[in-house]
């Protein structure tokens, strides 16, 4: 079965596809609705896929205890968590708002349904895909309801176990085959001992009908860029305008410069992948007319000589003859003419060729 799926319209992962690049804006709009239109269009001026937000219905999330509890943080938007939340959250028609302003700037846009409830509105606000958010991996209830929804849907595995991401493919993948898996450790930001990468190869094995990908929370382009290198078809990386802005995911988020420079240094690297046929190239021509070597007599070779390698050795030689592969297959052969010192061995002088040329 194809690794491959649409995951928006007009946009296909996995397979040969490009890697699809999502900017995950998440609550870095600090609550303000011209801040997060400044990062939609800065996530497509930098060269990303997807502008990505985090949809809560907070009496859905949290509990009222949880809502209910002082929060001193110095990231804090209020005295309690619920007053905190409630600042970042945007409403619906907020949501429909920012949706309008990337479709009239030619970029995908979704968000994480952080519940239930918020999964119905992004159903009913018609994103191309469902983000499942680390969180909400091993919440099965969730994830069999959102796969019913018939959206594409990428599932981030941060806090998750081998065994979990098999029971979430066993849960999703009959209901809906369009998904695919990142890699993803939930640390803010992210040391680069706890990445992992390997996994990427580990979920390639194990789940090898569906693309996998990377959520990375680390400082920097370096790990991401190495994620794709290693086959990863999906890149999510949070941005910010300022990361000394309020907010615990801003340091681990990406400022406009470096997300443009992820941006390039994926591309170049997936141009660089190739293909794994490994042969001379037509760009490798110059070189090898100008260095490639050929075989020389290493001493005067007479008329009717049977070659032997200590008549032979390798240097650049005018004109080209053998390449230097080719010098224990000449062992063993006659010579049809003399051939000075320092000469190239050319085909012409060599007799078991001439016998195939007249065939």
């Amino acid at each position: 079965m194809s690794r491959e799926f649409e995951l928006c319209p007009g946009r296909r992962v996995g397979g040969d596809q490009p890697c699809f690049i999502i900017a995950e804006i998440g609550q870095n709009h600090q609550g303000d609705l011209a801040i997060a239109k400044r990062m939609i269009r800065m996530a497509k001026d930098c060269g990303a896929d997807c502008a990505k937000f985090q949809k809560s219905e907070l009496e859905y999330k949290f509990n009222k205890k949880a809502l209910e509890r002082p929060y001193t943080s110095k990231h804090s938007w209020g005295k309690t968590y619920g007053e905190h939340k409630h600042h970042l959250e945007f409403s619906h028609d907020q949501y429909r708002e920012l949706k309008k302003y990337a479709e009239e700037i030619g970029i995908f846009f979704t968000a994480s349904g952080m519940d239930e409830m918020a999964v119905e509105f992004l159903h009913e606000l018609d994103v191309p895909f469902f983000k499942v958010g680390s969180g909400d991996t091993n919440n099965f209830p969730y994830l069999e309801k959102t796969a019913k929804k018939g959206r594409p849907m990428v599932i981030s595995s941060g806090m998750q176990s081998m065994n979990t991401m098999h029971q979430v493919y066993q849960i999703v993948k009959p209901i809906n085959p369009n998904f695919c898996f990142l890699q993803c450790t939930s640390a803010y930001p992210l040391q680069p001992e706890d990445v992992n990468l390997r996994v990427i190869s580990a979920y390639q094995s194990a789940f090898p009908d569906i693309p996998i990908g990377y959520s990375g929370h680390e400082t920097g382009i370096a790990i991401s860029i190495a994620a794709v290198a290693l086959g990863a078809k999906v890149v999510e990386r949070h941005v910010t305008l300022d990361k000394t802005w309020k907010g615990s995911d801003h340091q681990a988020s990406l400022e406009p410069d470096e997300l443009s420079e992820l941006v390039k240094a994926i591309r170049t690297v997936e141009k660089a992948m190739g293909s794994p046929v490994k042969q001379l190239l037509p760009c490798e021509m110059a070189c090898n007319e100008k260095l490639g070597k050929s075989v020389v007599a290493k001493v005067t070779i007479p008329e009717g000589a049977i070659l032997t390698l200590d008549m032979l050795t390798v240097k650049v030689g005018e004109p080209k003859g053998f390449p230097p592969e080719a010098i224990f297959d000449l062992v063993g052969q006659k010579v049809t003419k003399k051939i000075e010192e320092d000469e190239t061995i050319t085909e012409q002088a060599v007799e078991d060729h001439v016998k195939k040329v007249k065939c």
